[in-house]
């Protein structure tokens, strides 16, 4: 049987696509020299002005945004209302993608400086109950999310994890998981390591986080998300009961320019009267518990995306947490 790298292996780029990857790579490498000899509250300054650019010149992102937002929340469903938040979420997106670029390189020391962190002693209390050493952490696109990798106060023991989804080029995406690694924590590409992250929860003494507030495709669950139905992703229901793992939800807040506040949050019930819930049951709690945070603060959320995409298919009752996992 061919290997999950195998199956998943993308073709070769023709002459131009390499080009194209060569010159989008050493743009990116430029910015990212400079962003990186700044000072992180300048960084941020520069990031929100990228995020106005977004807005004026990125119409469609624009237009989406604008209608989640006029669809989720009835405090903003005037077009004026909308828009002002639209604005004010593309600035914050801008600052959270710059600033992520600059805390990959900075210190621990340092970014404590900029950091707060709630719930750590809950979280490891947790690992240290959970039978299998795994802690499952739903997180989403909340502030600057690429702090979930550099957290202190790990113990030794213990190693964190995450997976993501390659890039087409491949030069930029070399470049995005060199910047990603600096973290220590361990990436797994979700559609070609999947076996190896299947391995990292079996050994144990792993907390890992996954992004699960994005639409899931046809084999996501179709469950209510402000009242809306879409595609969730149900790999933190599925992963919690296969490993018998505790379940939480994390939130990045922002809580001023180039300042955030991360918050573990209390557990999601995985089992009821000692029978194990169903992946449903459990994500929908974990929709609740993103909606409420998006409500705290709706710009610090990533309305750009197309959540609420329609089915395509009928669903045939399975459950597919992401590929090969």
């Amino acid at each position: 049987m061919a290997s999950d790298s195998h199956r998943h292996r993308l073709r070769s780029p023709g002459p131009m696509a390499q080009a194209g990857d060569a010159a989008l790579t050493a743009l990116a490498s430029l910015m990212i020299g400079l962003l990186q000899r700044m000072p992180l509250t300048l960084v941020a300054r520069v990031g929100r002005q990228f995020g106005f650019l977004a807005y004026l010149l990125d119409a469609r992102h624009r237009k989406m945004a604008t209608r989640n937002i006029q669809a989720c929340l009835p405090d903003h469903a005037l077009p004026s209302q909308a828009s002002k938040l639209a604005l004010e979420n593309q600035r914050r997106i801008g600052e959270s993608y710059c600033c992520a670029i600059k805390t990959a390189s900075m210190a621990p020391e340092e970014i404590d400086q900029h950091l707060k962190v709630i719930g750590t002693e809950k979280l490891y209390s947790l690992a240290q109950q959970s039978p299998s050493g795994v802690v499952i952490v739903a997180i989403g696109h909340f502030g600057n999310f690429e702090l979930y990798a550099r957290l202190p106060g790990l113990p030794s023991n213990y190693r964190r994890a995450t997976t993501y989804r390659g890039l087409r080029q491949p030069g930029l995406n070399r470049l995005m998981q060199k910047l990603r690694q600096r973290s220590g924590c361990l990436f797994f590409e979700r559609r070609a390591q999947a076996g190896e992250l299947r391995k990292a929860l079996s050994d144990g003494q792993l907390i890992l986080g996954l992004l699960a507030d994005q639409h899931a495709g046809d084999g996501g669950l179709w469950l209510p998300f402000f009242g809306r139905e879409c595609s969730t992703n149900a790999a933190p229901a599925v992963l919690a009961l296969r490993y018998k793992a505790p379940l939480v939800t994390a939130i990045c807040h922002r809580t001023d320019l180039a300042q955030w506040t991360v918050e573990y949050e209390e557990p999601i019930p995985t089992t009821e009267n000692g029978e194990p819930r169903s992946p449903k049951a459990i994500m929908l709690d974990v929709n609740r518990r993103y909606e409420a945070a998006i409500r705290k603060d709706p710009a610090n959320w990533f309305w750009v995306h197309n959540r609420w995409k329609p089915r395509r298919r009928q669903p045939t009752g399975s459950v597919s947490p992401q590929p090969g996992v």
